[in-house]
């Protein structure tokens, strides 16, 4: 009997910090693979024996956790692609944290569509392997399904009760440390010794993930909770989780802040952040999904705001407004966290006054960095997916009205 084992691809934060952390905690698997394209990193771990540390943050401080058993290797060279399409096709847990849906690449040798359709493959040919799913981590609400088109297109794999791809809702705020004085001052575990850089995640671990339609399939990791469709709980983080995130670090930008933790010192912004996310993009997703989850009712959602906004201002993450802030324009996007918030909100017959707020507050971040005025920014934004010129013309009439707000 091939061994089972757990497949991750790409060694980030959230891979190194939820998906091994879980799998590994789990014991359920006698192998633990990572795949990594950047050889420095590759090395170090091996260097290490096989292990690497997290930093968690909690409510007090800084827990360091080790994790050890971990291979490592390098899809772009030969000898380690060979080991990793094994390692997919013993795999029953797979998970994909990459940077975004474009990394899952065409089918070109050591791509992860690469690897996973030749291990799948495998799978299919032999039944003494066993069947398998994948979370896919990456923020997009379709990502499991532009994986499954990926390897359709790639090896013809598709629907074949052996292998499925699942989407998660993962609101699990996580980043790299690797500025040293940051790494001594809180006694950051680095990720390998020596490494000069240190991986620090929150200890928030309620990550959901799509309906597992496998017959008989018992996942190694009990940790994840699986949802009938995902898609109103990745509503309700784009347009609640990420999009009132945007709205404190926009805000907390304009007052000179430099940390997240700042906003516990201006409680104007955490009030105005708090009816936001309850009266504006909490009242529109209740309105939306009434009656399918306890989440979107009045009490449901107020939880959910008031444990978000508390884990936002945790000083342990030291999370920077700069980081929060960074790529304005990008999220002023027609679908993005504000703007796609604000129209969520405008459907509902509800008007988003504090989200358009935060939206002007983005948009001075635009005209600074690109060196033009508010209203050209403002003009500029929004292309052919703007399709809807009634509501395009209210919503920027609502973040005209805001600016002088900030003044």
């Amino acid at each position: 009997m091939p061994e089972r084992a757990f497949v991750g691809f790409g060694f980030g934060p959230i891979q190194a910090g939820l998906f091994l952390c879980e799998a590994a905690a789990s014991g359920a698997f006698s192998r633990l693979v990572v795949a990594e394209i950047v050889d420095d990193v590759v090395l170090s771990v091996r260097r290490a024996g096989g292990a690497y540390s997290v930093n968690i943050a909690t409510s007090t401080g800084i827990e360091k956790r080790r994790v050890s058993g971990v291979e490592i290797y390098n899809p772009l060279r030969e000898p380690d692609r060979e080991e990793l399409i094994r390692a997919v096709a013993e795999a029953s847990e797979l998970a994909t944290a990459l940077p975004s849906v474009r990394a899952y690449g065409c089918g070109r040798p050591g791509d992860p569509v690469d690897i996973l359709g030749r291990g799948i493959r495998k799978k299919l040919e032999d039944s003494s392997f066993p069947a398998a799913v994948l979370y896919a981590g990456e923020n997009h609400n379709h990502a499991a399904e532009l994986l499954d088109e990926a390897l359709a297109s790639a090896f013809g794999i598709q629907g074949n009760g052996r292998f499925q791809a699942v989407n998660t809702v993962i609101g699990k705020m996580s980043g790299v440390v690797s500025d040293e004085r940051q790494m001594a001052e809180q006694e950051l575990a680095p990720v390998t010794p020596g490494a000069g850089r240190a991986f620090l995640v929150e200890e928030f671990n309620r990550i959901l993930i799509g309906r597992i339609a496998i017959p008989g399939f018992r996942r190694g990791i009990a940790a994840f909770e699986e949802k009938p469709d995902l898609l109103p709980f990745e509503e309700a983080k784009l347009y609640g989780h990420n999009a009132v995130h945007a709205l404190i670090g926009y805000l907390l930008r304009i007052r000179g802040a430099a940390r997240m933790s700042d906003a516990a010192s201006f409680p104007d912004i955490l009030a105005l952040a708090r009816d936001a996310f309850l009266q504006e993009s909490g009242a529109a997703l209740c309105s939306k999904y009434a009656g399918l989850d306890p989440l979107f009712s009045v009490d449901g959602f107020a939880v959910y705001a008031d444990d978000l906004i508390r884990r936002m201002l945790n000083p342990h993450l030291r999370d920077s407004v700069a980081r929060v802030t960074r790529d304005p324009r990008r999220k002023l996007g027609w679908d993005d966290r504000l703007v796609g918030t604000m129209r969520l909100a405008l459907s509902r017959g509800i008007e988003p006054n504090r989200f358009a707020l935060g939206a002007a507050a983005a948009l001075k971040a635009v005209a600074a960095e690109e060196n033009i005025s508010e209203n050209e920014a403002l003009e500029s934004l929004w292309g052919e997916e703007a399709a809807d010129s009634a509501m395009k013309r209210r919503v920027r009439d609502l973040i005209a009205r805001s600016l002088p707000c900030l003044k």
